[in-house]
């Protein structure tokens, strides 16, 4: 019993380890496809068991660099640290545990097979682990698949939901060919699954090459030519006055290289102007300056101010300046990062302070797009890119133009800035329209509506970068209607699970 027991636990990890190691590395993307085959074959005898084991491995790989965030840039201490981090891999591998225990909890007692009822109930999962407690969709399923650029054309449906159900099927239908060799079934039972695999792969494959060729073929509609400037400030003096001024020449000695060429819009990261922009000051002066010279729009990240009442309230923001220095529009940050730009239930927690030193806690924005002739910019700071609501609610509020600014420098030189650079991506693809991305430390780099990722920088490395894209977004089912996927298996789930919670258990051959 003790053996099985270590095989199974031997399974889950196995299956935990090939899935992280399909998100930190785009070229490993193929492995998610049958990563979780070791688990799904034993999972019936310790459902909950095997997939927190599964989930807690899965996570813990792929979320190392939280340690860095919290140490090296937070200055929290690493026992406090690792404690932190193993109670968010603990909480998000009950995610895993969940959605196998209660697959085999309504195989048992309803006798509907698992192969129908995981795929519905792990959309469900991920698409609750998006918004509750604030919402942590870092690494979906789906997003495994970025750099595979025809397999995730369809997400412009369904979603990023969509992709993931697919590479769960897949993993099912292995596991259940598996299972019937394993039984000495007759060939036809061991191969309707791989047959079914060939034509989920197949129509997902074709759908994709028809979206390449249909892009290929269309010409601009709204062509604009962009720059992005990646000025590299170190993290440890970026909120220092006396580095204040010679980030500024930073950027404007990088805007001056890309504009010796015309272009029509200047993108520079979040924070690059660590100080009040809407104060005068000589610094604010500076900066409208350096739009005149490159005769271009200007984007650039700085924080912002606001009276509320006999308070003051602070935003995380973006200002867009005409080519004569006039600010044209504000963007302000609407989904927070919670214990690094506000603090939940402070009122709760006093004891407990953000770990990004800066202003003082974040206000939350109003979430509308800004512009300059024809081009309504959809600004998503940061964090806020990870979530699919923002970007299709600014398509859906007439945005032709997705733009994230980002200071990925607390990530240090670990794998997680290129898996925010993956989960970008999908959002180019979500609602066919171009994204360009400015980070201080990179990665930054445009992405087409296909999601295929053009003149990346590296990290840690100062540099411009200059790109023709189309401020023309061409917004499909899933703009429009967005996560039906998921909510409707999320109703699904529930109904099945009520119904076998209040049915008593049978047993199954």
């Amino acid at each position: 019993m003790a053996n099985l027991r270590q095989k199974d636990d031997l399974c889950a990890t196995v299956s935990g380890l090939l899935l992280g190691l399909s998100f930190p590395k785009p070229e490993m993307w193929f492995l998610a496809w049958f990563a979780l085959v070791p688990w799904l074959q034993t999972m019936r005898r310790r459902p909950f068991r095997s997939g927190f084991i599964t989930g807690v491995v899965f996570f813990a790989l792929v979320l190392y660099w939280l340690n860095i965030v919290m140490t090296r840039y937070g200055g929290l201490n690493l026992l406090l640290s690792l404690v932190a981090y193993l109670l968010l891999v603990a909480y998000l591998a009950l995610y895993f545990g969940l959605v196998s225990w209660s697959a085999t909890t309504i195989e048992q007692r309803l006798r509907v097979p698992i192969l129908l009822t995981f795929p519905i109930l792990w959309v469900a999962a991920e698409y609750t682990r998006a918004h509750l407690l604030t919402g942590f969709p870092w690494a979906s399923l789906g997003y495994s698949q970025q750099a595979c650029v025809p397999l995730i054309q369809t997400a412009d449906f369904w979603g990023v939901a969509g992709v993931g159900l697919l590479v769960i099927l897949v993993n099912l239908l292995l596991a259940e060919t598996c299972r019937q060799s394993g039984r000495s079934a007759g060939l036809p039972r061991v191969a309707l699954p791989l047959v079914a695999i060939a034509i989920i792969l197949a129509g997902n494959g074709l759908y994709g090459r028809y979206r390449l060729h249909q892009f290929s073929a269309t010409e601009p509609v709204n062509p604009l030519t962009v720059a992005l400037a990646q000025g590299n400030i170190e993290q440890g003096v970026k909120w220092s006055p006396a580095y204040r001024q010679q980030t500024l020449e930073q950027y404007a000695s990088l805007t001056a290289a890309a504009s010796a060429q015309p272009v029509d819009l200047v993108v520079w990261p979040e924070s690059a102007t660590p100080f009040f922009f809407q104060e005068t000051s000589a610094q604010a002066e500076f900066v409208k300056a350096v739009a005149a010279r490159a005769d271009a729009a200007l984007l650039f990240g700085s924080p912002a101010f606001q009276p509320s009442g006999k308070a003051i309230a602070y935003f995380n923001s973006a200002f867009l300046l005409s080519p004569q220095g006039v600010t044209l529009g504000r963007s302000d940050k609407v989904h927070l990062v919670p214990f690094g730009e506000y603090v939940p239930l402070k009122w709760l927690l006093p004891f407990v302070d953000k770990l990004v030193v800066g202003i003082g806690d974040f206000s939350p924005g109003n979430l509308q797009p800004i512009g300059f002739g024809s081009t309504r910019l959809g600004i998503l700071i940061c964090y806020e890119v990870i979530f699919p609501e923002l970007a299709r609610k600014y398509l859906n509020r007439g945005a032709n133009l997705l733009v994230n600014i980002t200071n990925d420098a607390w990530f240090g030189s670990s794998s997680a800035p290129y898996q925010h650079l993956a989960m970008t991506s999908f959002r180019a693809v979500e609602n066919r329209v171009w994204i360009v991305r400015a980070a201080n430390t990179g990665i930054s780099a445009f992405i087409d509506p296909l999601g295929r990722v053009h003149d990346q920088t590296e990290l840690f490395t100062a540099a411009s970068r200059v790109m023709q894209v189309d401020a023309h977004a061409s917004p499909g089912f899933y703009t429009r209607h967005g996560d039906l996927l998921p909510m409707g298996c999320s109703g699904l789930s529930l109904l099945l699970l009520a119904m076998a919670l209040l049915r008593k258990k049978r047993s199954i051959s």
